[in-house]
């Protein structure tokens, strides 16, 4: 390499030595050759490149016309043509030249020299000079090759456009006003904010941290013992609360910005934490974390694009904040409010109950409310599993124009949810919490005209089937005082579901009103279960006369199991879970731990008891029915028995189970089948056991026509004392209690009422 680059200098000092010569013999008329650009001949037939450039293909003189000259830089390999200290060389088509480094110059206040002898080089002092441009609230200092704008001490540096350009200006930092609100009378109130301003007055940016420590101690006492703020409205409430979350994240934030880089963390002893970080320029993803809460988002989030300031990123943990939050309002946002239509559900009155702490998340970047990037937040709460008529959300606390607020999901959707943990997306930065919104499903007008049409002929009936059952003793027996007990029962547990379902304003009542419900169907549920059993017992037995035995252990086991078993249920349920009588749109049984099975259990094992009777029933039945007389083995008997025991099927829980069958696609069809079968069960209950029997309907028409005759002819008869005596012994019970006919008895005899066949007619 040294080699070559000799022979380079040799030739180029030839090419001086020689460019004379060609220039005389070209001017003495000499022919000359045709050079290609940046060359020039030698003589007619050969060229030479000028100085500052070299031939490709090496040659120094050439005589092809399709050379080409390139130029030579001096400034790289192999020359590398030296400045000296300070400087740099530049090359240039044919040439090069050296030149101060920025911020310095020639002594003679040039910049441009050609070669390391003329280096003079030397640093420039743009401060003392003025050829600075630092802002007025900054002081220059001057640094080799350069200078540098400072802020002085306690002043924090911020970056504006000015003139086109970016300039760092300094402020002084100082403590934020953050005073009492206005309107609000409260001592708790004040004392706090005494303390804040003391705080104020003794704040220095040197111990920031101090301050800090201190405010978070401050607010933990006064969350911890609001003291009067308790006795406040809950509008007042909310706007204290308000004022104070849009106030520590304001003071929080300035007094940051005066941390070393790095994290802080404070705590106080009530739950109120801060965990924040600082950064002159944070790159990636940061993560803050509470005892309950977890924030991640982009340092790009954080820091503005005109501040040249440390970034700071924050999370503050403040629980006792949400005594303060009691009752406030939730609204969805439009999209969730469409879903929610779309689903038939819409939030009940009452108030969204938080699952998680309030947390706080504040940067340095004050414009926050659409951010390029989500912040995500992990929350953990206690175990809740949300019911049918309760939803999960994921909130922030909306400040509203009067200065209080609500809580709000615009902007925030819920990632994930657990029995423990919920995680949020929001696209802005505010407080943050996982609320839980009781709601159900919006009525449906045709289930509810349903419900108490139907429920209301249901009452109807079974007071008629009670009253036939009662005073009718031509069919009073076992099966009857069984169907008697169910249709009371039935009838108490439906007169209350119209009357007192929805009466939650007073938690006492609705709790004792679920209680009472919960015992009436579990009641009319276990007369059902009797009713199958002695249904079975009776074909087990079968006669159509003599079932002594069977009436016997019915009349034994009727009372005691049919109110006695029921009672235990409720009595255990109400000493295990009593604040699970009641929820907040119904005063049924609540759907938390799984509490309603202590229904549903007790119903799918009853249902499932009552199939297998009636399926043994069935059988005993198709068996033996051949075995019996010729008058009781007809077509139409073997109708009627098959019917009334499908109905008995029906009756004793085979409807209910339509209520578990309401989910998926099917949910609509069955709560449509549940609502019209089951609201109509008194009228089953009428229409099987009463006017399906050809000896009560006896007994209706010759009632009917007792009171038409009673009507008719009341002037037209005189009766003595004795007769009217007499009469009104048969008149005082409907006729309907008397036998069919009377010709078949001796007169002085009794009359036996005709037993219903199998106890079911």
């Amino acid at each position: 390499m040294k080699t070559g680059g000799s022979e380079n200098f040799l030739i180029r000092c030839l090419c001086v030595l020689l460019i004379p010569l060609g220039a005389i013999a070209h001017k003495n008329g000499a022919p000359c050759a045709r050079c290609p650009r940046n060359a020039h001949c030698t003589n007619a037939s050969s060229c030479r490149c000028d100085p500052g450039f070299t031939s490709l293909s090496g040659k120094v003189i050439f005589s092809t016309s399709s050379e080409v000259c390139t130029d030579i830089n001096e400034c790289g390999p192999p020359l590398y043509m030296s400045c000296g200290s300070l400087a740099h060389c530049h090359n240039v088509e044919g040439s090069y030249y050296c030149e101060c480094a920025p911020g310095h110059e020639l002594l003679s206040g040039g910049t441009k020299f050609q070669s390391e002898k003329e280096n003079t080089c030397q640093d420039v002092d743009e401060c003392s000079s003025g050829k600075h441009q630092c802002h007025n609230t900054t002081h220059c200092i001057n640094v080799k090759g350069s200078y540098k704008c400072y802020c002085h001490h306690d002043w924090v540096a911020r970056s504006r456009p000015l003139h086109g350009l970016n300039f760092t200006i300094c402020e002084e930092v100082s403590f934020p006003s953050w005073t009492s609100p206005s309107g609000v009378n409260s001592q708790s109130l004040s004392r706090f904010f005494d303390k804040v301003q003391q705080l104020s007055q003794d704040f220095k940016p040197a111990l920031a941290k101090n301050t800090i420590q201190d405010l978070m101690q401050e607010v933990d006492e006064l969350l911890e013992t609001p003291g009067d703020l308790e006795t406040l409205a809950p509008s007042e409430q909310h706007c204290v609360a308000t004022h104070l979350l849009v106030g520590l994240e304001d003071v929080l934030r300035v007094l940051s910005k005066l941390l070393p880089n790095g994290p802080l963390t404070a705590h106080a002893p009530a739950g109120t934490g801060l965990s924040l970080t600082v950064q002159d320029q944070g790159i990636g993803d940061v993560t803050l974390g509470q005892s309950q809460a977890k924030m991640q988002l982009k340092w790009d989030v954080a820091q503005e694009s005109n501040d040249l300031g440390p970034s700071v990123v924050g999370l503050v943990s403040t629980p006792g904040i949400s005594k303060l939050l009691a009752e406030a309002p939730l609204v969805l946002d439009s999209k969730q409010q469409t879903v929610l239509r779309e689903h038939r559900d819409f939030l009940a009155g009452g108030s969204p109950v938080l699952l998680s702490d309030v947390v706080s998340a504040f940067v340095s970047n004050k414009d926050t409310q659409n951010l390029g990037s989500p912040v995500t937040f992990i929350f953990s709460h206690h175990l809740v599993t949300p019911g049918p008529t309760q939803k999960v959300f994921c909130v922030f606390w909306e400040h509203s124009q009067d200065g209080c607020g609500h809580w709000s999901t615009t902007g925030c959707r819920m990632v994930a949810t657990g029995d423990a943990s919920t995680t949020c997306q929001c696209s802005h930065l505010s407080s943050f919490a996982v609320l839980m919104a009781h709601g159900h499903i919006q009525e449906d007008p045709v289930l509810a005209v349903i419900t108490y049409v139907g429920l209301g002929l249901s009452l109807l009936c079974l007071l008629l089937a009670a009253l036939t059952f009662l005073l009718c003793k031509a069919i009073q027996n076992t099966s009857t005082s069984l169907h008697l007990q169910l249709s009371i029962c039935l009838f108490l547990a439906h007169l209350l579901f119209l009357t007192a379902i929805d009466q939650t304003k007073i938690k006492l009542l609705c709790t004792i009103i679920a209680g009472v419900l919960h015992y009436l169907y579990l009641a009319s549920f276990t007369w059902m279960l009797l009713d199958g059993l002695h249904l079975f017992l009776t074909a087990r037995n079968l006669t159509v006369v003599n079932y002594s035995s069977v009436s016997r252990l019915m009349k034994w086991l009727m009372f005691p199991v049919g109110y006695g078993v029921p009672a235990i249920i409720v009595a255990i349920s109400a000493a295990s879970r009593p604040s699970l009588y009641g929820t907040p749109t119904r005063c049924w049984l609540h759907t938390d731990k799984g509490f309603v099975w202590t229904f549903l259990g007790p119903v799918c094992t009853i249902f499932s008891i009552n199939l297998a009777f009636f399926l043994m029933t069935f059988w005993i039945v198709k068996n033996k029915l051949s075995s019996l007389n010729r008058d009781v083995s007809t077509l139409q008997n073997t109708r009627m028995l098959t019917f009334k025991a499908t109905a008995q099927l029906l009756i004793l829980g085979c409807t209910w189970c339509l209520g578990v069958l309401q989910v998926g696609a099917a949910a609509r069809i069955m709560a449509y089948l549940f609502t019209i079968i089951n609201s109509l069960q008194g009228a089953f209950i009428f229409l099987v056991y009463c006017l399906l029997s050809q000896q009560v309907r006896e007994q209706y028409g010759k009632w009917f026509r007792g009171v038409r005759k009673a009507k008719a002819e009341p002037e037209n008869y005189t009766l003595s004392s004795g007769t009217v005596s007499d009469a009104s012994k048969h008149s005082a019970a409907p006729d309907f209690c008397l036998p069919s006919s009377l010709s078949k008895y001796p007169k002085s005899g009794t009359y036996p009422c005709h037993q219903p066949l199998l106890g079911i007619g």
